[in-house]
């Protein structure tokens, strides 16, 4: 070995710190960079040469340059980072809803509601002043278009988290074609096995993170391998890759498999997620989303689409149904009562898709088993006739085939004052019917006098059925759920037709004294996704606004939680691939120092030359 070869130990020398001096440098200057990882030259011993008296070194190199990265730990952060998003929109929106709902002393549906039955009560006291009816109906406006307000927010909220999962759905197959293109290049630059892509690899790390911000993927890497040379550490080595949600695989390689949403037949835009394989089959993906912001999303919208085009099964979809249900309760339970007050004649609503076959509970499910009463006054307000009807599953609207139906009923020539006579019955006074429009596809329930018009009046006593109030019969409330619930048009164009009396004699208040006694009164309010609670209407509704906020209560709750184990295994993540300044800047003086030794050796050996060329 000659003094040439001292020379080459210390420019090998020169040429490590050099190296290591360069990685330390580029750890400083990305200190802040979002999604860098650490990276540390490896230096190992050059191959030695054995001679006589023994093996001599050949100086030092640089074998590769790994990043500090543990996979384990990092599959810690993707799933809590995933988590804590999940919870973190939903604590957003759901403190959003709640926000709706004030219910201040002097603010909110509750307020208008007592205020609602104040003025029935005031009215009742006065049933003939022109004003306390107009102040009725300014109530009754303030109530019903503060649920129309919020049933509206609470759509619009609906309808962005609907928005954002297709949105979020195109980002996502983003990210994954990005991922799959990142695995093709990888592919190419470490086909030597020797090179290491770390900025490939920090890259395809981001996107993961973004994914796991999405929905709770797992990744597979086939070739984890421990880097204790470096620090200890299990880092992925291999080409094999496969990421997943819930078992259906996304990413294989560098191939890429979308998903996508389909709103279908939905006329709000209220789709679907799948998986469609290559004989056009779909996986339902919906389901197979649990965490990230899509999970949230899901979870507040729902997964399952009713048959009203809008899903059913989500934190949102329910809040929506309790309020509908408040809402078209409250409507039945009004005009259940109003529809006892002395009417000229009785007209139902639009009876969507009502045939005459169609069974009364068939097509509202409030409408229950039992019996309500028809009484006819003349104008004095003496009773002429009264007749009792029952409801039963086979009533229908007027097809007598398999049982009793609301029209023969009414119609049949029954002796029911029970005095022999069967020319002064409810039959004798007004007359039932019923119609069907098939272009429009709905019935029409109508009850009419047979003699001039405000000779006689009709009023029904409901002992039960809900049937006045479902088909709105002699209605003060209309509307089917709280977006659209209201006044009646003809009483909001004119408040002098409302009525305060169960008879039409001037100054009687009976049924307006009814109503204001029903604030009090124990009904079932029966919820397509929550069953049925009974309660009083401003029970009820202290109900829905009382699990509205345990619900967002507990989303708070479990977001602390999830927020808090993020933090926790996000320091244990930078404490592994996070750059220390401290660290790196120790190790610039220990590199430096190699640097000068190196240089040192280089001009000890460049004295020796000099030396032997004087000898010469």
């Amino acid at each position: 070995m000659g003094i040439f070869d001292s020379l080459h130990i210390g420019s090998t020398g020169l040429s490590a710190a050099q190296i290591q001096i360069s990685v330390t440098g580029q750890n400083v200057t990305n200190v802040n960079t979002e999604g860098y990882t650490r990276q540390r030259a490896v230096q190992k011993s050059a191959l030695a040469l054995d001679t006589i008296p023994g093996s001599i070194g050949t100086g030092t190199k640089i074998e590769t340059v790994v990043r500090i990265h543990d996979e384990f730990v990092f599959n810690g952060l993707k799933s809590a980072y995933s988590n804590s998003q999940k919870t973190s929109y939903e604590q957003t929106i759901l403190q959003e809803v709640v926000s709706y709902f004030p219910d201040l002393d002097d603010a909110g549906i509750l307020d208008n509601l007592q205020k609602y039955y104040d003025a029935w009560n005031d009215f009742a006291s006065n049933p003939n002043e022109a004003a306390q009816k107009t102040t009725l109906l300014s109530a009754a406006n303030i109530l019903t278009d503060n649920i129309n307000s919020t049933s509206n927010n609470l759509q619009k909220t609906m309808d962005m988290v609907n928005d954002q999962i297709a949105n979020l759905v195109d980002e996502l197959n983003s990210i994954g074609k990005q991922i799959a293109q990142i695995n093709k290049e990888l592919a190419k630059v470490e086909a030597n096995n020797k090179t290491q892509a770390n900025d490939l690899r920090d890259k395809r790390d981001q996107l993961e993170l973004r994914l796991a911000k999405m929905a709770n993927i797992t990744t597979f890497k086939d070739d984890l391998s421990n880097s204790s040379f470096a620090d200890a550490t299990i880092t992925d080595q291999g080409m094999n890759y496969n990421l997943n949600i819930n078992g259906v695989t996304l990413i294989e390689g560098g191939n890429f498999h979308e998903i996508k949403f389909d709103a279908g037949t939905s006329q709000y835009g209220y789709g679907t997620i799948f998986y469609e394989l290559n004989d056009e089959t779909r996986i339902d993906m919906s389901s197979k989303i649990t965490s990230g912001e899509l999970g949230a999303m899901l979870d507040l919208r729902g997964r399952t689409r009713g048959s009203d085009g809008y899903m059913k099964d989500g934190i949102l979809s329910d809040f929506k149904d309790m309020l509908d249900t408040f809402a078209r309760t409250l409507v039945i339970q009004t005009n259940n009562i109003y529809a006892s007050g002395a009417h000229k004649s009785l007209a139902s609503d639009a009876l969507p898709e009502a045939k005459a076959a169609t069974t009364l509970q068939d097509f509202d499910h409030s409408i229950k088993n039992g019996t309500f009463t028809v009484n006819v006054y003349d104008k004095n307000g003496t009773l002429m006739a009264s007749k009792d009807l029952s409801v039963n599953p086979s009533t229908t609207l007027d097809d007598t085939r398999q049982g009793n139906s609301l029209v023969d009923d009414f119609n049949s020539n029954t002796d029911d004052n029970k005095d022999n006579n069967f020319i002064n019955d409810v039959d004798d006074y007004f007359l039932a019917s019923f119609s069907y429009d098939s272009k429009s596809q709905e019935g029409h329930f109508n009850i009419t006098p047979k003699f001039a018009d405000g000779e006689y009046y009709i009023s029904i006593e409901d002992h039960g059925t809900n049937v006045p109030g479902a088909l709105g019969l002699g209605k003060f409330l209309a509307g089917t759920n709280a977006g659209n619930i209201s006044v009646t048009s003809e009483i909001k164009n004119d408040s002098s037709l409302i009525i305060g009396g169960k008879t039409p004699v001037a100054g009687d208040n009976s049924m307006a004294n009814a109503i204001v006694n029903s604030q009090n009164t124990d009904i079932e309010f029966v919820s397509s996704h929550n069953g049925s609670q009974t309660a009083t209407t401003s029970g009820y509704y202290r109900y829905f606004t009382t699990y509205m906020a345990s619900v967002t209560e507990s989303v708070s709750n479990k977001h602390a939680t999830n927020e808090a184990l993020y933090n926790n295994v996000y320091q244990e993540y930078q404490s592994v691939s996070g750059v220390n300044l401290d660290e790196e800047l120790t190790n610039l003086i220990q590199f430096q120092s190699s640097y000068a030794a190196a240089a040192k050796v280089i001009t000890t050996v460049d004295e020796m030359l000099d030396a032997l060329l004087a000898m010469k």
